[in-house]
Protein backbone atom coordinates (compact mmCIF):
# COMPACT_ATOMS: atom_id res chain seq x y z
CA UNK A 1 0.00 0.00 0.00
CA UNK A 2 1.22 3.19 -1.24
CA UNK A 3 2.59 5.38 2.09
CA UNK A 4 0.28 8.05 3.69
CA UNK A 5 2.23 10.97 2.75
CA UNK A 6 0.80 14.21 2.55
CA UNK A 7 1.90 15.16 -1.03
CA UNK A 8 0.50 11.71 -2.38
CA UNK A 9 -2.83 12.52 -0.61
CA UNK A 10 -2.99 15.77 -2.04
CA UNK A 11 -2.31 14.32 -5.48
CA UNK A 12 -4.51 11.32 -5.52
CA UNK A 13 -7.35 13.78 -4.29
CA UNK A 14 -6.38 16.50 -7.03
CA UNK A 15 -6.70 13.86 -9.84
CA UNK A 16 -9.57 12.38 -8.20
CA UNK A 17 -11.76 15.78 -8.71
CA UNK A 18 -10.29 16.67 -11.76
CA UNK A 19 -11.94 14.04 -13.31
CA UNK A 20 -15.52 13.14 -11.47
CA UNK A 21 -15.68 17.31 -11.27
CA UNK A 22 -13.87 18.92 -13.86
CA UNK A 23 -14.73 15.98 -16.47
CA UNK A 24 -17.66 14.06 -15.02
CA UNK A 25 -19.39 17.24 -13.51
CA UNK A 26 -18.34 19.88 -15.77
CA UNK A 27 -17.16 18.69 -19.08
CA UNK A 28 -21.13 19.18 -20.51
CA UNK A 29 -20.63 22.89 -20.13
CA UNK A 30 -18.22 23.32 -22.97
CA UNK A 31 -19.67 20.38 -25.12
CA UNK A 32 -23.22 21.54 -24.80
CA UNK A 33 -21.70 24.55 -26.45
CA UNK A 34 -20.28 22.16 -28.81
CA UNK A 35 -23.26 20.06 -29.44
CA UNK A 36 -25.85 23.27 -30.10
CA UNK A 37 -23.46 24.35 -32.88
CA UNK A 38 -23.71 20.70 -34.42
CA UNK A 39 -27.21 21.18 -34.10
CA UNK A 40 -27.81 18.26 -31.56
CA UNK A 41 -29.25 19.87 -29.06
CA UNK A 42 -31.69 23.75 -28.05
CA UNK A 43 -30.73 25.96 -24.89
CA UNK A 44 -34.16 24.48 -23.44
CA UNK A 45 -32.76 21.10 -24.60
CA UNK A 46 -29.38 21.61 -22.42
CA UNK A 47 -31.31 22.56 -19.62
CA UNK A 48 -33.15 19.45 -18.95
CA UNK A 49 -30.76 17.40 -19.50
CA UNK A 50 -28.19 19.19 -17.08
CA UNK A 51 -31.15 19.07 -14.30
CA UNK A 52 -31.33 15.57 -14.68
CA UNK A 53 -27.59 15.50 -14.24
CA UNK A 54 -28.25 17.22 -11.24
CA UNK A 55 -31.08 14.93 -10.04
CA UNK A 56 -28.64 12.23 -9.77
CA UNK A 57 -25.60 14.38 -8.30
CA UNK A 58 -28.38 14.94 -5.69
CA UNK A 59 -29.41 11.34 -5.29
CA UNK A 60 -26.03 10.43 -5.12
CA UNK A 61 -24.99 13.11 -2.37
CA UNK A 62 -27.96 11.91 -0.06
CA UNK A 63 -27.02 8.10 -0.52
CA UNK A 64 -23.53 8.45 -0.01
CA UNK A 65 -22.86 7.39 3.40
CA UNK A 66 -25.20 4.85 3.02
CA UNK A 67 -23.98 3.11 0.24
CA UNK A 68 -22.94 -0.72 1.69
CA UNK A 69 -19.59 -0.48 0.19
CA UNK A 70 -16.36 0.57 1.44
CA UNK A 71 -14.62 3.96 0.57
CA UNK A 72 -11.86 2.85 -1.50
CA UNK A 73 -14.08 0.47 -3.51
CA UNK A 74 -16.40 3.11 -3.84
CA UNK A 75 -14.20 5.29 -5.25
CA UNK A 76 -12.66 3.24 -7.75
CA UNK A 77 -15.81 2.40 -9.20
CA UNK A 78 -17.11 5.66 -9.10
CA UNK A 79 -14.11 6.83 -11.03
CA UNK A 80 -14.53 4.40 -13.27
CA UNK A 81 -17.74 5.02 -13.87
CA UNK A 82 -17.71 8.67 -14.75
CA UNK A 83 -14.78 7.96 -17.63
CA UNK A 84 -16.90 5.05 -19.12
CA UNK A 85 -20.36 7.38 -19.41
CA UNK A 86 -18.64 10.04 -20.64
CA UNK A 87 -17.16 8.11 -23.26
CA UNK A 88 -20.44 6.75 -24.55
CA UNK A 89 -21.91 10.37 -24.48
CA UNK A 90 -20.53 10.03 -28.03
CA UNK A 91 -22.25 6.73 -29.06
CA UNK A 92 -25.61 8.18 -29.05
CA UNK A 93 -27.90 10.79 -30.93
CA UNK A 94 -31.08 10.60 -28.62
CA UNK A 95 -31.83 12.78 -26.01
CA UNK A 96 -33.24 10.81 -23.39
CA UNK A 97 -30.25 8.70 -23.82
CA UNK A 98 -27.83 11.22 -23.32
CA UNK A 99 -30.03 12.33 -19.74
CA UNK A 100 -29.62 8.41 -18.60
CA UNK A 101 -25.84 8.81 -19.06
CA UNK A 102 -25.46 12.18 -17.15
CA UNK A 103 -27.86 10.67 -14.57
CA UNK A 104 -25.40 8.10 -13.90
CA UNK A 105 -22.41 10.29 -14.08
CA UNK A 106 -23.63 12.81 -11.39
CA UNK A 107 -24.34 9.79 -8.94
CA UNK A 108 -20.87 8.96 -9.25
CA UNK A 109 -19.56 12.72 -9.08
CA UNK A 110 -21.11 12.92 -5.58
CA UNK A 111 -19.75 10.34 -4.35
CA UNK A 112 -15.86 11.23 -5.36
CA UNK A 113 -16.64 14.55 -3.94
CA UNK A 114 -18.50 13.04 -0.32
CA UNK A 115 -15.28 10.39 -0.33
CA UNK A 116 -12.51 13.18 -0.97
CA UNK A 117 -14.21 16.12 1.07
CA UNK A 118 -14.72 13.22 3.93
CA UNK A 119 -11.75 10.86 4.06
CA UNK A 120 -8.28 13.01 2.15
CA UNK A 121 -9.33 16.67 4.53
CA UNK A 122 -9.52 14.19 7.51
CA UNK A 123 -5.90 12.59 6.19
CA UNK A 124 -4.39 15.68 5.52
CA UNK A 125 -5.87 17.23 8.74
CA UNK A 126 -4.20 14.21 10.77
CA UNK A 127 -1.10 14.49 8.91
CA UNK A 128 -0.91 18.07 10.11
CA UNK A 129 -0.71 18.77 6.50
CA UNK A 130 -3.83 21.12 6.07
CA UNK A 131 -2.24 23.73 3.62
CA UNK A 132 -2.95 20.59 1.17
CA UNK A 133 -6.39 21.02 1.22
CA UNK A 134 -6.40 24.11 -1.09
CA UNK A 135 -4.41 21.66 -3.86
CA UNK A 136 -6.60 18.95 -3.02
CA UNK A 137 -9.82 21.25 -4.07
CA UNK A 138 -7.69 22.97 -7.18
CA UNK A 139 -8.59 19.79 -8.72
CA UNK A 140 -12.11 20.70 -9.98
CA UNK A 141 -10.32 24.06 -11.66
CA UNK A 142 -7.47 21.83 -12.96
CA UNK A 143 -9.91 19.38 -14.83
CA UNK A 144 -12.48 22.19 -15.62
CA UNK A 145 -9.49 24.10 -17.52
CA UNK A 146 -7.87 21.10 -19.49
CA UNK A 147 -11.61 20.51 -20.37
CA UNK A 148 -12.13 23.68 -21.83
CA UNK A 149 -8.86 23.64 -23.49
CA UNK A 150 -9.42 20.65 -25.26
CA UNK A 151 -13.12 21.61 -26.28
CA UNK A 152 -10.98 24.80 -27.40
CA UNK A 153 -8.99 22.19 -29.68
CA UNK A 154 -11.57 20.60 -30.93
CA UNK A 155 -13.19 23.68 -31.84
CA UNK A 156 -10.63 25.13 -33.58
CA UNK A 157 -9.81 21.85 -35.54
CA UNK A 158 -13.20 21.12 -36.39
CA UNK A 159 -13.53 17.86 -34.76
CA UNK A 160 -17.48 17.71 -33.76
CA UNK A 161 -18.68 16.82 -30.15
CA UNK A 162 -19.34 13.03 -30.24
CA UNK A 163 -15.58 12.27 -31.09
CA UNK A 164 -14.54 14.81 -28.64
CA UNK A 165 -17.19 13.40 -26.00
CA UNK A 166 -15.11 10.23 -26.75
CA UNK A 167 -11.91 11.43 -26.44
CA UNK A 168 -12.34 12.95 -22.98
CA UNK A 169 -14.22 10.34 -21.76
CA UNK A 170 -11.81 7.57 -23.14
CA UNK A 171 -8.70 10.10 -21.34
CA UNK A 172 -10.38 9.78 -18.05
CA UNK A 173 -11.29 6.22 -18.12
CA UNK A 174 -7.67 5.26 -18.26
CA UNK A 175 -6.88 8.51 -15.95
CA UNK A 176 -8.77 6.47 -13.77
CA UNK A 177 -7.75 2.95 -13.40
CA UNK A 178 -4.38 4.91 -12.85
CA UNK A 179 -4.56 6.43 -10.19
CA UNK A 180 -6.84 4.06 -8.29
CA UNK A 181 -3.61 1.89 -7.94
CA UNK A 182 -1.82 5.10 -5.75
CA UNK A 183 -4.94 5.07 -2.99
CA UNK A 184 -3.84 4.13 0.77
CA UNK A 185 -4.36 4.20 4.21
CA UNK A 186 -5.91 7.52 3.72
CA UNK A 187 -9.43 5.21 2.66
CA UNK A 188 -10.91 2.42 4.51
CA UNK A 189 -10.67 -0.81 2.73
CA UNK A 190 -13.70 -1.55 4.78
CA UNK A 191 -17.29 0.29 5.39
CA UNK A 192 -17.13 2.65 8.33
CA UNK A 193 -20.23 1.92 10.35
CA UNK A 194 -22.39 5.30 10.27
CA UNK A 195 -24.33 6.70 13.51
CA UNK A 196 -27.83 5.21 12.80
CA UNK A 197 -30.14 6.52 15.60
CA UNK A 198 -31.81 9.83 14.98
CA UNK A 199 -30.88 10.14 18.84
CA UNK A 200 -26.81 9.59 18.08
CA UNK A 201 -26.84 11.70 15.36
CA UNK A 202 -25.17 15.74 15.63
CA UNK A 203 -27.74 18.11 14.62
CA UNK A 204 -27.36 20.19 11.42
CA UNK A 205 -26.55 23.73 11.44
CA UNK A 206 -28.75 24.85 8.52
CA UNK A 207 -27.05 28.31 7.68
CA UNK A 208 -23.81 26.77 6.33
CA UNK A 209 -26.69 23.86 4.64
CA UNK A 210 -28.60 26.80 3.51
CA UNK A 211 -25.73 29.06 2.37
CA UNK A 212 -24.29 26.37 0.63
CA UNK A 213 -27.35 25.23 -1.62
CA UNK A 214 -27.77 28.91 -2.67
CA UNK A 215 -24.32 29.00 -3.96
CA UNK A 216 -25.00 25.75 -5.77
CA UNK A 217 -28.36 27.95 -7.11
CA UNK A 218 -26.36 30.91 -8.31
CA UNK A 219 -23.03 29.46 -9.87
CA UNK A 220 -24.72 27.36 -11.57
CA UNK A 221 -26.86 29.35 -14.08
CA UNK A 222 -23.09 30.58 -15.62
CA UNK A 223 -21.49 27.32 -15.22
CA UNK A 224 -24.14 25.44 -17.44
CA UNK A 225 -24.67 28.25 -19.77
CA UNK A 226 -21.66 30.46 -19.67
CA UNK A 227 -20.05 29.08 -23.26
CA UNK A 228 -23.40 29.27 -24.77
CA UNK A 229 -23.31 33.30 -23.56
CA UNK A 230 -20.25 33.87 -25.22
CA UNK A 231 -21.24 31.94 -28.07
CA UNK A 232 -24.16 34.24 -28.61
CA UNK A 233 -22.35 37.45 -28.41
CA UNK A 234 -18.97 36.25 -30.88
CA UNK A 235 -18.74 33.02 -33.19
CA UNK A 236 -15.12 32.78 -33.08
CA UNK A 237 -14.29 29.72 -31.17
CA UNK A 238 -10.85 31.69 -30.50
CA UNK A 239 -12.79 33.94 -28.74
CA UNK A 240 -15.88 32.76 -26.89
CA UNK A 241 -14.01 29.49 -26.75
CA UNK A 242 -11.69 31.20 -23.81
CA UNK A 243 -14.44 32.07 -21.16
CA UNK A 244 -14.50 28.33 -20.03
CA UNK A 245 -10.66 27.60 -19.22
CA UNK A 246 -10.84 31.26 -17.84
CA UNK A 247 -13.76 29.76 -15.38
CA UNK A 248 -11.38 26.19 -15.02
CA UNK A 249 -8.51 28.15 -14.19
CA UNK A 250 -9.62 30.49 -11.97
CA UNK A 251 -11.30 27.54 -9.62
CA UNK A 252 -8.12 26.47 -9.43
CA UNK A 253 -5.90 28.97 -8.55
CA UNK A 254 -8.77 30.30 -6.19
CA UNK A 255 -8.76 27.31 -3.37
CA UNK A 256 -4.61 27.32 -3.37
CA UNK A 257 -4.90 31.08 -2.26
CA UNK A 258 -7.86 30.49 -0.08
CA UNK A 259 -6.16 27.96 2.12
CA UNK A 260 -3.14 30.39 2.62
CA UNK A 261 -5.91 33.39 3.41
CA UNK A 262 -7.23 30.80 5.87
CA UNK A 263 -4.22 31.33 8.46
CA UNK A 264 -5.76 35.04 9.45
CA UNK A 265 -9.71 34.23 8.71
CA UNK A 266 -11.61 31.74 9.25
CA UNK A 267 -13.80 29.76 7.35
CA UNK A 268 -17.19 31.52 8.00
CA UNK A 269 -15.41 34.89 6.95
CA UNK A 270 -13.97 33.28 3.91
CA UNK A 271 -16.81 31.66 3.06
CA UNK A 272 -18.88 34.88 2.65
CA UNK A 273 -16.35 37.25 1.18
CA UNK A 274 -16.71 34.13 -1.63
CA UNK A 275 -20.22 34.33 -1.57
CA UNK A 276 -20.69 38.06 -1.98
CA UNK A 277 -18.04 37.95 -4.85
CA UNK A 278 -19.92 35.23 -6.71
CA UNK A 279 -22.91 37.33 -6.25
CA UNK A 280 -20.87 39.86 -8.65
CA UNK A 281 -19.83 37.70 -10.79
CA UNK A 282 -23.52 36.19 -11.06
CA UNK A 283 -24.65 39.66 -12.12
CA UNK A 284 -22.10 41.33 -14.16
CA UNK A 285 -22.90 40.29 -17.28
CA UNK A 286 -26.29 41.14 -17.12
CA UNK A 287 -25.48 44.85 -15.72
CA UNK A 288 -22.98 45.14 -18.30
CA UNK A 289 -23.50 43.47 -21.48
CA UNK A 290 -20.39 42.23 -23.53
CA UNK A 291 -17.97 39.97 -24.05
CA UNK A 292 -15.45 41.21 -21.23
CA UNK A 293 -18.50 40.78 -18.41
CA UNK A 294 -18.69 37.31 -19.31
CA UNK A 295 -15.20 36.70 -19.00
CA UNK A 296 -14.87 38.33 -16.03
CA UNK A 297 -18.06 36.42 -14.45
CA UNK A 298 -16.00 33.55 -14.83
CA UNK A 299 -12.82 34.46 -12.89
CA UNK A 300 -15.57 35.80 -10.30
CA UNK A 301 -17.61 32.47 -10.14
CA UNK A 302 -15.23 30.30 -11.20
CA UNK A 303 -12.40 31.94 -8.27
CA UNK A 304 -15.10 31.50 -5.53
CA UNK A 305 -17.51 28.44 -6.07
CA UNK A 306 -14.74 26.09 -5.04
CA UNK A 307 -13.05 28.14 -2.19
CA UNK A 308 -16.97 27.91 -0.67
CA UNK A 309 -16.87 23.52 -1.61
CA UNK A 310 -13.17 23.52 0.18
CA UNK A 311 -14.24 25.61 2.94
CA UNK A 312 -18.27 24.17 3.49
CA UNK A 313 -16.31 20.68 4.08
CA UNK A 314 -13.58 22.16 6.28
CA UNK A 315 -16.60 23.96 8.28
CA UNK A 316 -18.43 20.12 8.80
CA UNK A 317 -15.19 19.11 9.64
CA UNK A 318 -15.00 21.46 12.17
CA UNK A 319 -18.45 21.77 14.05
CA UNK A 320 -19.60 17.40 13.15
CA UNK A 321 -18.14 14.77 15.20
CA UNK A 322 -15.71 12.60 13.20
CA UNK A 323 -18.34 9.72 13.28
CA UNK A 324 -20.76 11.93 12.01
CA UNK A 325 -18.68 14.22 9.31
CA UNK A 326 -19.92 11.93 6.49
CA UNK A 327 -23.12 13.24 6.85
CA UNK A 328 -22.81 16.43 7.44
CA UNK A 329 -21.34 16.88 4.12
CA UNK A 330 -23.57 14.86 2.31
CA UNK A 331 -26.30 16.85 3.05
CA UNK A 332 -24.54 20.32 2.14
CA UNK A 333 -23.65 18.17 -0.97
CA UNK A 334 -27.77 17.56 -1.44
CA UNK A 335 -28.76 20.93 -0.76
CA UNK A 336 -25.82 22.44 -3.19
CA UNK A 337 -27.12 20.15 -5.60
CA UNK A 338 -30.87 20.77 -5.04
CA UNK A 339 -29.67 24.50 -6.32
CA UNK A 340 -28.33 23.16 -9.02
CA UNK A 341 -31.38 21.31 -10.32
CA UNK A 342 -33.49 24.38 -9.99
CA UNK A 343 -30.82 26.49 -11.85
CA UNK A 344 -31.21 25.14 -15.38
CA UNK A 345 -34.32 24.73 -15.43
CA UNK A 346 -34.78 28.51 -14.19
CA UNK A 347 -32.75 29.49 -16.65
CA UNK A 348 -33.96 27.48 -19.49
CA UNK A 349 -37.76 28.94 -18.47
CA UNK A 350 -36.39 32.76 -18.34
CA UNK A 351 -34.22 32.27 -21.37
CA UNK A 352 -37.11 31.17 -23.25
CA UNK A 353 -39.47 34.18 -21.86
CA UNK A 354 -37.51 36.55 -22.34
CA UNK A 355 -34.83 36.14 -24.69
CA UNK A 356 -32.25 35.87 -22.37
CA UNK A 357 -30.35 35.09 -19.09
CA UNK A 358 -30.86 38.55 -17.24
CA UNK A 359 -33.89 37.67 -14.97
CA UNK A 360 -32.23 34.30 -14.11
CA UNK A 361 -29.23 36.21 -13.07
CA UNK A 362 -30.71 38.95 -11.14
CA UNK A 363 -32.51 36.46 -9.14
CA UNK A 364 -29.48 33.88 -8.12
CA UNK A 365 -27.19 37.19 -7.69
CA UNK A 366 -30.09 38.69 -5.11
CA UNK A 367 -30.12 35.18 -2.97
CA UNK A 368 -26.63 35.02 -3.28
CA UNK A 369 -25.79 38.54 -1.75
CA UNK A 370 -28.57 37.94 1.02
CA UNK A 371 -26.67 34.23 2.55
CA UNK A 372 -23.56 36.24 2.06
CA UNK A 373 -24.60 39.18 4.55
CA UNK A 374 -26.16 35.93 7.00
CA UNK A 375 -23.50 34.52 6.90
CA UNK A 376 -21.73 37.52 8.06
CA UNK A 377 -23.97 37.69 11.03
CA UNK A 378 -23.62 34.06 11.90
CA UNK A 379 -19.35 33.79 12.27
CA UNK A 380 -19.09 32.15 15.07
CA UNK A 381 -17.12 34.03 17.35
CA UNK A 382 -15.41 31.31 18.93
CA UNK A 383 -14.00 30.00 15.80
CA UNK A 384 -10.03 30.83 15.05
CA UNK A 385 -7.82 30.91 11.65
CA UNK A 386 -6.08 27.89 10.98
CA UNK A 387 -2.62 27.34 11.63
Amino acid sequence: MPAASPRRIALVGFLSLAIAMGVGRFAFTPLLAMMREDGLVTVPEGGVIAAVHFLGYWLGALVAAAVPVAPRTMLRLSLGVIGLVTLSMGLFDDLVAWAILRWVCGVASAWVLVIVGSHFVRALTAAEAASYHGLVFSGVGGGIALVGLACLLFMVEGIASPESWGWIGGISLVGAIAISVRFGSELPVSRIPSIRGPGQRSPLNWLPIIAYGTAGLGYIVPATFLPVMARDLIGDPLVYGWSWPVFGIAACLSTVFAAAVQRRYTNRQVWAVSQLAMALGVVLPMAVPGMTAVILSGVFVGGTFMIITMVGMKEAHRTAPEADVMRHIAMMTAAFATGQMIGPLLGSALYDAYGGFGPTLALTGGALAITAFLLFLGTARKEVPQP
